[in-house]
């Protein structure tokens, strides 16, 4: 089976590049950094099957998967992320994704699911399935995707829109949509009461992530 990687790491990239390329049946037909990337490159190739970070440059995993699924009829998409929330995980399977799996699964649990997803099925990493069995549905946390929850901890330790932008690698008004969404899904009126639930919550300051996905 031909496979695509789309992903903004060059670790991340070869790394799993490298354990596709041991197995007969598999091959890496490029990789790419970016989502622009990505669909040129599903496009040029005509892939089996994509493995897709969630955060990237070019406005994401899905907006990736959006982009190129009518360009390549056949390819399944999977997502390789570091972090799922049940505001992800939704947002995946209602762009039609096959599977979805975290960077750190063991590789041959990776390469099952490749191939599990090749043959016409669905895949979700273990530990996505104790997320939405063992999180309350009335959970607010649990509704924010994976970079409101980067935002939300990095705004716990009081940075203003643009020190957050600079730190997690997003423009200015992209982080103040973020910021109006978890206002919003949290409930709360404003940064000083949205950075209170994070400490209440147990999200520390020096939790706070440096960007990337």
């Amino acid at each position: 089976m031909r496979i695509a990687i789309v992903d903004d790491h060059p670790v991340v990239r070869e790394g799993v590049a490298q354990v596709l390329r041991e197995e007969d049946d598999m091959q890496v037909v490029g990789t790419a950094p970016s989502t622009l990337e990505g669909v040129r490159l599903v496009e040029k190739e005509n892939p089996d099957v994509v493995l897709v970070d969630l955060q990237m440059p070019g406005g994401g995993g899905l907006e990736m998967v959006r982009q190129a699924r009518g360009l390549a009829a056949s390819a399944r998409f999977v997502i390789l992320t570091a972090y799922a929330s049940r505001g992800d995980v939704s947002a995946a399977v209602n762009e039609g994704v096959s599977g979805y799996i975290l960077k750190d699964a063991l590789p041959e649990d990776l390469v099952r699911a490749i191939r599990l997803v090749a043959g016409g099925r669905r895949y979700y990493d273990p530990a996505i399935i104790d997320l939405i069995v063992g999180q309350p549905d009335d959970d607010p946390l649990s509704s924010l995707t994976e970079r409101e929850s980067e935002v939300l901890a990095v705004l716990a330790t009081g940075l203003d829109n643009k020190e957050i932008a600079e730190m997690l690698h997003i423009s200015e008004n992209t982080v103040k949509t973020h910021v109006s969404r978890i206002l919003d899904k949290l409930q709360v009126k404003n940064r000083t009461q949205a950075s209170h639930y994070a400490a209440s919550r147990g999200i520390a300051t020096d939790d706070a992530p440096s960007g990337g996905a």
